[in-house]
């Protein structure tokens, strides 16, 4: 039986928090073990918290809808659906929640009244193959990865030929200028920026050996890309990064691989949250930022750490 089938409380230190590396040790709290905080979904993505009303907005991709937990009763509402098949979801410096469209293949992002704005839908004339995954830097710039995973087939959105490569972009919201990022992978998604915005992680996931690359910010742009991890057999979906630098991955892989992966910054695996579905994304939230929420397939997890997520993560 599954631990999180039964209402027995789960020993401390939680077994399933695997510490790899002594530089994960003092981020493991002995009395704080995972919580499954809902389930019965298709297929979640795309945590951002928002700690002024104490929320948490994630995506039901299949079933194309937005949904939000509530941090005080711990209840599941719908904000949006049908929502564009979304997939990857931040807040910008306004507070405002961006989202990734597989559906509509947008960038889209909803004023503090409700109404939605589309922020990007094509480069150059030729519609996006499909906006994944993004993150806002300090600027306020936004950089989303654009793979197409909406559109190659019916299930994540609605099937279509790609007309672009896939690329990281870079969007001015104040100009709406959109910019290439970064060119030169086989199928970007999670990306997030070091602490002092000086790198770029991006992970690329092809139908074959997946693997996690860095980039310098030099000037603006994105150069230098180089591999960070290569983590086979399992892979990394979504990613955040702390406020010392380690990378927190939403992790595949099967039995003993699924759940998330922690990645000191000279690129080592220094710890293991292991879960019982495949994880997709990960956030930091709470009022500390120092709630872990985990989007896994089926179900959303949440975890407390010593470790603080870097402010809009």
């Amino acid at each position: 039986m599954s631990r999180y089938d039964t209402t027995a409380p789960i020993r401390y230190p939680d077994p399933d928090i695997v510490v790899l590396d002594p530089r994960f040790q003092h981020m493991v709290l002995g009395h704080a073990s995972i919580e499954r905080i809902a389930t019965g979904f298709r297929f979640t993505e795309g945590p951002a918290y928002f700690g002024d009303g104490q929320y948490l907005l994630f995506s039901d991709i299949p079933n194309d809808a937005l949904l939000r937990w509530d941090e005080i009763t711990g209840q599941v509402a719908t904000l949006r659906n049908p929502a564009g098949y979304p997939d990857g979801n931040t807040r910008d410096k306004q507070g405002r929640l961006v989202t990734c469209e597989l559906g509509s293949r947008t960038l889209t992002r909803t004023e503090h009244d409700g109404t939605v704005t589309v922020l990007a839908s094509h480069f150059e004339g030729v519609q996006l193959t499909g906006p994944n995954d993004v993150v806002v830097k300090s600027d306020g710039t936004i950089w989303f990865s654009d793979n197409g995973a909406g559109i190659r087939g019916n299930y994540l959105g609605d099937k279509a030929t790609p007309e672009l490569p896939y690329r990281v972009y870079k969007l001015d919201p104040l100009t709406g200028r959109l910019s290439i990022a970064v060119g030169d992978m086989a199928r970007p998604n999670g990306l997030a920026f070091s602490p002092n915005e000086d790198r770029l992680y991006v992970v690329d996931t092809p139908s074959g050996p997946k693997t996690t690359y860095v980039y310098d910010i030099v000037d603006g742009k994105a150069v230098n890309g180089r591999i960070f991890f290569d983590a086979q057999p399992g892979y990394t979906d979504g990613i955040r990064v702390d406020t010392e630098g380690n990378i927190w991955c939403g992790f595949s892989g099967g039995p003993g691989e699924d759940g998330v992966a922690v990645f000191a910054p000279d690129g080592i695996m220094i710890g293991r949250i292991l879960l019982p579905e495949r994880c997709a994304n990960v956030c930091f939230g709470g009022r500390k930022r120092n709630r872990l929420f985990m989007t896994a397939s089926q179900s959303v997890y949440a975890l407390y750490v010593e470790a603080q997520g870097c402010p809009g993560g």
